[in-house]
């Protein structure tokens, strides 16, 4: 296809600013960690204290929902480690991210979503779901969330 049969609505656009600022905060948080020195105890503390201040910057509802998320996360699975996943609260086991957190506010979302890497157990036949779409956190979801979790880790 050649230039010309393109048209606006197919043309690739590329990132959104949104994303773009998504990768440059993993950046950051790489480095960050690499950078730091301590114990292990000591580099998981500022993890969980960078998620928490992350949590804090949030506004309005993705603040609350994320609060919500993290206590029910890290009381359900507390061998899940917090930490910062692209510029976003997540949760990872050995290293590797189980879900996340992602706010509607900074991607220009409709809504915030509570998302599952492919390392979270939550297979179910040839198709199940692996992101869920976030307007409240009640105590029927927070029972969700806390079932997803036990799930995810096995």
């Amino acid at each position: 296809m050649s230039n010309t049969d393109k048209t606006d609505n197919t043309a690739h656009q590329g990132f959104t600013a949104e994303e773009r600022a998504a990768m440059k905060d993993h950046a950051k948080v790489l480095k960050t960690e690499a950078s730091r020195g301590g114990s292990k105890a000591e580099k998981a503390a500022q993890a969980v204290q960078d998620v928490l201040e992350k949590i804090a910057e949030m506004q309005g509802t993705d603040r609350v929902m994320a609060e919500r998320v993290h206590a029910v996360v890290t009381d359900t699975a507390p061998e899940l480690a917090p930490k910062l996943w692209y510029g976003m609260p997540a949760y990872a086991l050995d290293g590797k991210i189980v879900c996340f957190f992602q706010c509607a506010e900074k991607f220009k979302a409709r809504y915030a979503t509570l998302g599952f890497s492919d390392q979270a157990q939550l297979d179910d036949g040839p198709m199940w779901a692996a992101g869920f779409a976030l307007t409240e956190v009640t105590a029927e979801v927070e029972a969700r969330i806390a079932d997803l979790v036990k799930r995810a880790v096995g």
